[in-house]
């Protein structure tokens, strides 16, 4: 069984294909293809939904002719056409689907939509081989605290505004940092050679967290920080990444506490982070846990992870109605059925 995933919720488009071979118990996974192209909009601004859109329109043929060559396979071998149904930006949801709705037509294939988080989610389990953890899901859109129960990946924390990777992103554009290979890496990067800790908000409410306030206190006041002499631009990117991540360290540490969980997975573009990897990971070795991430791959935005998670879906016998393949900007995590876990 083969399902080609279609990812293209903001400025990254993937294309995914992946092989369950159902002979085995459990069923061995290749993944055959994933690619992916991005939209680097100029130093200092953001992606706009339109100008992200007509990037994926303009590259997605291309991108699925050259998975499948890399794959070898053609359409005759595919099972089912799987794509993000949302959240994420309208247009290149949009753009994407319609790709997704005239090949299944074309091809005569079955329609999975599948949930953006959802997919993180899976394709983070099946690369690290995390039993139950406790999610960390980080992105340029999303910032949530999940544990499984019950047949939903039920939301223990969130942001109660912008994700952390907004926040990053947003700051970055501050700076002029270039948003190529992203942002948020090239923030990652300046921060390594920082060495003065300014004292910034720190916004934990219950479980959930606050970035807004953070960005705003250390936008106004990078000016003249950096006019003063005293702070470098090193300084504020790792004063920045030190206060957010150390919100997310003990949200997920809660969220440990209350479930009895010793695994943390980080997923989401943020997840590739190195030092949110390592803050993480001291926090868990305390507590005699352990935690699970993967790299750029896999954590950025991806076509396998929408496949993965579309094909244990179509497994249990679930499609999407053409009339159903519309998309949506919101689609939380706790409203998908995850009928194949037990």
């Amino acid at each position: 069984m083969i399902a080609l995933g279609l990812e293209g919720s903001a400025n990254k488009l993937g294309v995914g294909l992946i092989r369950h071979d159902m002979s085995t118990t459990p069923p061995t996974v290749t993944i055959l293809s994933n690619l992916r192209h991005t939209y680097h909009p100029p130093p200092g601004e953001g992606f706009l939904p339109k100008d992200t859109a007509l990037h994926h329109r303009s590259h997605i043929l291309e991108l699925i002719k050259n998975a499948m060559a890399e794959a070898k396979i053609t359409p005759k071998d595919i099972s089912v056409i799987c794509f993000t149904k949302g959240p994420g930006m309208g247009g290149p949801l949009t753009s994407v689907a319609t790709v997704a709705r005239t090949l299944a037509l074309m091809w005569s294939k079955e329609l999975v939509g599948v949930n953006h988080c959802v997919g993180h989610i899976e394709m983070g389990r099946q690369i690290t081989g995390a039993d139950n953890p406790v999610v960390l899901y980080v992105s340029g859109g999303n910032t949530q605290v999940i544990a499984y129960a019950e047949k939903r990946y039920r939301i223990f924390g969130e942001a109660l505004d912008i994700a952390v990777g907004n926040c990053l992103d947003r700051f970055a554009r501050v700076l002029n940092l270039p948003n190529d290979p992203a942002p948020g890496y090239n923030i990652e990067q300046l921060a390594k050679k920082g060495t003065k800790l300014i004292d910034l908000p720190y916004i934990v409410k219950g479980m959930d967290v606050s970035f807004s306030g953070v960005l705003t206190y250390i936008e106004t006041n990078a000016p003249a920080l950096l006019a003063s002499g005293e702070y470098t631009k090193a300084d504020l990117c790792f004063s920045l990444q030190e206060t957010v991540f150390a919100m997310l360290v003990e949200t997920t540490e809660r969220a440990m506490a209350h479930i009895g969980s010793k695994e943390v997975l980080i997923v989401g573009g943020v997840g590739c982070n190195m030092r949110l990897q390592e803050m993480m990971a001291q926090m868990a070795e305390q507590r005699g846990g352990k935690v699970f991430a993967t790299d750029e791959r896999f954590c950025i935005d991806n076509g396998i992870m929408i496949a993965q998670a579309g094909i244990l879906a179509y497994q249990t016998g679930y499609t999407t109605p053409l009339e159903k393949t519309w998309c949506t900007q919101r689609f939380r995590t706790d409203e998908v059925f995850v009928a194949w876990r037990e």
